[in-house]
């Protein structure tokens, strides 16, 4: 029984239909992929200009003349209540209701008529069977959070059943937990794990602690899928070893969709399908393949809110190899709130610090996770847990690199700690700065 499908079905999502829309679009030619994409882009802008009041507003003195001149909507854009965004004919009672984590710093609650919504799991549900994943079928190891309130624990509760999960804790990362985990892949016949890319990676290290293959433990195991934090290279090295399976990146934003995926050439396909991605530069001017910048989101679906020409808030690049029908996502490079701004007015992603101080205290397998923070424009803190305290030489050589990499007279500090603070959701963010919050 296709429990998963039942249960979007029976809260009015019309999954089958949306399903063969979804085979309807992956059938077509090149060019006629790409006349569609152009008349799904014009018509949801057309839509929104027609039925939704919020997104008239927005236009001012624009003209709707070409793609360039539809403007770029900014997470602050909606932090206004929800039914002051809705298009006629929709409530909050006829629409898939939620809000995001906030780990941007700009948490708001969004829409999607039920379409839409159900588009997005048939675009997820196909990507999952890129790697012979069945959501009806599969059973899933989840390392996430979940809700502490009585109500919404019970309905993660619920759902983990009707999706054949179980749930591990991000919150508790200590060996004792992760032995307790063990004793669940070894009666559990898992086909896969997703979750937190954070937590997933210290329950690597804890086998390779112990020089265990997960595999040979639960040998059902086919895939490991990350999300929602950043995968680096020597991570997801480190998890093909100890689990023994392929780990697959994906990329997504619960107010968008599903938005790149790995397939079985590990190339990050973005969802061509559903989405429009764009990368632009400062001056919001579109970027051609192979350049960095801001990614920006059309949802060429969603008619109860409009997300068009979204700047999700990441910085990112599309493969030169990109197409319209195919584009590849070369790199996600971090958030554009989390750049680094240096004494100089120098201005340096966040994550070139991590990626410093990791490359130094990781090696001996001592530290087990870390974060950065930046106090000020010349103060950044790096807080650890750790078996034993970094020494010396090793603060030295951190302190070195960041000169090196970066510019003079930085001051790092150090603390360790028996546990890193995580979001609500049980996301750890890697690097934040709170002159973004002064």
């Amino acid at each position: 029984m296709n429990v998963f499908d039942l249960s979007l079905k029976l809260n009015g999502f019309p999954i089958k239909e949306a399903r063969r829309t979804l085979t309807s679009i992956q059938d077509l030619q090149e060019i006629d992929f790409n006349n569609y994409v152009e008349a799904k882009k014009h018509a949801i802008v057309q839509y929104h200009l027609k039925h939704n009041a919020f997104y008239q507003s927005l236009f001012k003195e624009t003209d709707h003349t070409s793609w360039d001149a539809v403007p770029i909507l900014t997470k602050q854009d909606l932090q206004q209540p929800l039914n002051k965004r809705l298009s006629e004919g929709f409530s909050e009672k006829n629409v898939y209701v939620n809000k995001t984590s906030g780990s941007s710093g700009d948490p708001f609650v969004f829409a999607k008529d039920k379409f839409c919504h159900a588009l997005t799991w048939s675009v997820i549900q196909d990507r999952f069977g890129w790697h012979q994943l069945d959501f009806n079928n599969s059973v899933q190891a989840r390392f996430y959070g979940i809700p502490l309130d009585t109500k919404g624990y019970y309905k993660e509760r619920f759902k983990d059943v009707l999706s054949k999960r179980h749930r591990f804790s991000v919150f508790d990362l200590s060996d004792a937990a992760f032995e307790k985990h063990l004793d669940t892949f070894k009666s559990i016949a898992f086909d896969y794990i997703n979750g937190y890319t954070s937590a997933i990676v210290q329950f690597a290290k804890f086998l390779r602690q112990r020089d265990l293959i997960l595999k040979t433990i639960c040998p059902t195991l086919k895939a490991c899928l990350v999300t929602s934090e950043m995968l680096f290279e020597d991570d997801k090295r480190l998890m093909e070893r100890y689990f023994g399976v392929p780990v697959i990146n994906e990329y997504g934003a619960s107010e968008l969709d599903l938005i790149a995926f790995q397939n079985q050439n590990s190339q990050w396909v973005v969802n061509s399908e559903t989405l429009y991605v764009e990368i632009v530069n400062e001056e919001n001017q579109v970027l051609p393949y192979g350049e960095e910048g801001r990614v920006v989101i059309t949802s060429l679906y969603n008619k109860a809110h409009p997300f068009i020409r979204y700047d999700i808030g990441d910085i990112g690049v599309l493969s030169e190899e990109s197409t319209v029908q195919k584009p590849l996502l070369q790199k996600l490079i971090g958030r554009t709130n989390d750049m680094a701004v240096l004494p100089s007015g120098k201005k340096a992603a966040g994550l070139t610090f991590y990626y410093i101080t990791k490359s130094i205290i990781e090696d001996d397998g001592n530290v087990k996770e870390f974060i950065i923070e930046q106090l000020d424009l010349q103060t950044f803190k790096v807080f650890y847990v750790s078996a034993s305290a970094l020494t010396v030489n090793q603060i030295n050589l951190i302190k070195k690199e960041m000169e090196h990499y970066l510019e003079k007279d930085l001051q790092i500090l150090f603390e360790r700690q028996d546990q890193l603070k995580r979001s609500k959701s049980g996301k750890l963010k890697q690097f934040s700065s709170l002159l973004n919050h002064t």
